[in-house]
């Protein structure tokens, strides 16, 4: 049985905003949503809350620690022509230590700062949602 394929699957994402306004965003090179932008996340793991998973999965991916600021909202990041389904709590953080660089280059392409205002055309269901989370909550 595989998570978000089989059955639902629980994830998790972090806006992570710097002192310009910026989003740091990373490029998948794996399914779900190949080729496109994302904010840091991934799925939680047996008996870790979803805090600890997203703390867990934005050190791994790039390095820092975090703190959790806030959770922004729930993305159901359904991509139906990739047969998979997550639910996926979306939060505010800052980084606190460490030097942000792309700790998993199999998975991710690049990873770069963008302004809030001029994003890529190619962002994934939760980034576009944790932007929209931000905007209803006039946090831009």
């Amino acid at each position: 049985m595989v998570q978000g394929r089989d059955y639902i699957g629980v994830g998790v994402g972090a806006v992570i905003l710097n002192d310009k306004g910026e989003v740091l965003l990373l490029l998948r090179e794996r399914a779900p949503e190949a080729g496109c932008w994302s904010i840091p996340g991934g799925k939680v793991e047996l008996f870790e809350t979803i805090e600890e998973a997203i703390k867990r999965e934005v050190k791994e991916e790039l390095g820092v620690d975090i703190d959790i600021i806030e959770l922004l909202g729930v993305t159901d990041h359904i991509v139906e022509t990739e047969e998979v389904h997550w639910v996926a709590p979306t939060f505010l953080a800052n980084i606190v230590g460490g030097q942000v660089r792309n700790m998993e280059p199999k998975k991710h392409e690049e990873v770069k700062w963008f302004s809030v205002e001029a994003l890529p055309e190619n962002i994934t269901i939760t980034t576009q949602r944790g932007i929209e989370f931000l905007h209803i909550k006039n946090m831009l």
